[in-house]
């Protein structure tokens, strides 16, 4: 594996959200000094905080998996994840309603899962779940050591057996195909593909190596940190500042001073200086490139997942319909996937994610209220309407969710609504967003792996690149494994520090009861 040559003492990590944090801790762990630089007032980046009245949102995730990804880099400061943020395991991980009518609880505990399964669509498709389960098992072990939670130098070091193990569990031919050969029934096969649409590709385009995704929502669990996503930022950075990271708020960076092809400091907004040996970048890629005054050659032009609208709603009501976390699928399903990525169109039929964060933590509203966040896909402002089209298009938008969600039975819901926020391209494209997506490029096979932008930059040796937009990718899970990566990168370790001890998420994890509704 590539490092960074020469002195590594003291690294700047410019922004403080999941990714930056996860490489501080790792760094921190290996006897770095740290100082990270955020533009915002506090930690999250994407995963931030907003106060909407007496309602307290999350910005941006509200599905959490893997968090023994978290903790990792927890442990490298001889802290745990699971003594910072209370977590609650979710059971069902998510309620799928369908345009039929018809219900099903996402259970990522088997038997419950193949019972659900079996009284939904019957004891065929209950068998063909508990193959895919299977499969989806052997996917995820042939990919995360080597594909995902790994350095890549060049495309050679795809040449492992590996590969071959992977190749033989269809990981490269199409995702649709792929779930079809368990599951007949389309509503089905739905759940277990939905995830490819956050990776910027249909899932009758997509590799079947992308089941990794659903592997994680749909076997490894979905939980909930106390106090909402913003919980774990939040613990992150008060980790990495008792671990000794200097911690700078409201601290935009306005350029990089360099030299005889390395960071020499980091220059702020403010006028202040700050020397380095070392820097790491989270920031969007393009901002990254303009900082760094180079922008990598690729043969063809960068794709960029769908973009999405987000309607945060403080109401005097729930449904009791509605999960923590609710999948409504609209009737149309292929034509949903053309219109978000090929012809720019907003989905004529949505498919919406609804997410109910006071499901399990009701201190987030006001007593007697509720948050519901409301999320539609909606295409790029590459591929559809420009971001300034949203100025007058969004509260139009906005009106049509309303109406549909009333029309799938959360009736009432327009007028329930006390405090909202809208959040459309445009707003995505004035946080820096390329293609105003909060998703960052997607995973097509030539933005996947050692062909996804690197993390290291080619003509400046000590600097780094973490976050959604280089390896792995997108995603909660990705993201952290980026900060680990690219802290790897300068210290030459591959993760965990040897004879750290991890805190047992036995004792301290609340295995959340039945969802509450």
């Amino acid at each position: 594996m590539k490092g960074v040559p020469g002195p590594t003492g003291h690294v700047v990590v410019v922004g403080a959200g999941l990714s930056g944090l996860a490489c501080a801790l790792h760094l921190l762990g290996a006897g770095r000094r740290v100082t990270v630089v955020e533009r915002d007032t506090g930690p999250g980046g994407r995963a931030g905080r907003l106060r909407l009245g007496r309602f307290e949102i999350d910005t941006g995730p509200t599905v959490l998996t893997m968090p023994h990804l978290a903790d990792e880099a927890f442990a490298a400061v001889g802290d745990s994840l699971y003594r910072r943020v209370e977590l609650t395991a979710l059971h069902p991980a998510y309620r799928a309603c369908f345009a039929d009518g018809s219900s099903l609880d996402v259970h990522t505990d088997g038997e419950a899962m193949e019972a659900e399964v079996r009284r939904f669509a019957g004891p065929a498709q209950a068998a063909g779940y508990r193959e895919l389960r299977q499969w989806l098992e052997r996917l995820y072990r042939a990919q995360m050591r080597r594909f995902i939670d790994t350095n890549f130098d060049s495309p050679g070091r795809l040449l492992h057996p590996d590969l071959a193990r992977l190749a033989a569990l269809g990981g490269f031919g199409r995702l649709d195909g792929r779930i079809r050969r368990f599951l007949s029934d389309e509503r089905l096969r739905r759940v277990f593909s939905f995830q490819s649409l956050y990776a910027g590709v249909a899932p009758a385009r997509a590799l079947a190596a992308y089941a990794v995704i659903a592997y994680m929502d749909t076997v490894a669990g979905v939980w909930f940190p106390k106090g909402g996503m913003h919980a774990l930022p939040r613990a992150m950075a008060d980790a990495a500042a008792d671990a000794g990271a200097e911690l700078r708020w409201a601290a935009e960076v306005s350029a990089l001073e360099r030299s005889a092809g390395r960071v020499r400091a980091v220059r702020l907004a403010s006028g202040e200086r700050i020397a380095c040996d070392a820097v790491v970048l989270t920031c969007e890629l393009p901002v990254a490139y303009e900082l760094l005054g180079r922008r990598p050659r690729r043969p063809v032009r960068p794709r960029h997942s769908p973009s999405a609208v987000v309607l945060h709603a403080g109401t005097d009501r729930t449904w009791p319909q509605l999960a923590h976390h609710t999948l409504s699928f609209g009737a149309a399903w292929e034509r949903t996937f053309d219109e978000l990525t090929r012809t720019g169109e907003l989905m004529s039929d949505p498919s919406l994610l609804i997410t109910r964060p006071t499901a399990h933590d009701p201190s987030l509203a006001p007593p007697g209220r509720h948050l519901h966040y409301v999320l539609a896909p909606c295409p790029n402002t590459t591929t559809g309407p420009p971001a300034t089209a949203w100025r007058d298009l969004g509260p139009r938008y906005r009106d049509s969710l309303v109406r549909e969600l009333e029309r799938r039975g959360l009736e009432g819901f327009g007028d329930s609504i006390e405090q909202e926020l809208l959040v459309t391209p445009l707003d995505w494209t004035a946080r820096g967003h390329a293609a105003g997506s909060p998703f960052s490029l997607s995973h097509t096979f030539a933005q996947t792996g050692p062909f996804r932008p690197r993390n290291l930059v080619r003509g400046t040796e000590n600097a780094v690149l973490a976050g959604c937009g280089t390896t792995p990718g997108v995603g909660v899970p990705t993201v952290l494994i980026s900060g680990k990566l690219a802290a790897a990168r300068i210290t030459g370790l591959p993760g965990l520090r040897p004879g750290r001890a991890r805190t047992s998420p036995s004792l301290l994890v609340r295995a959340g009861a039945d969802d509450p509704s």
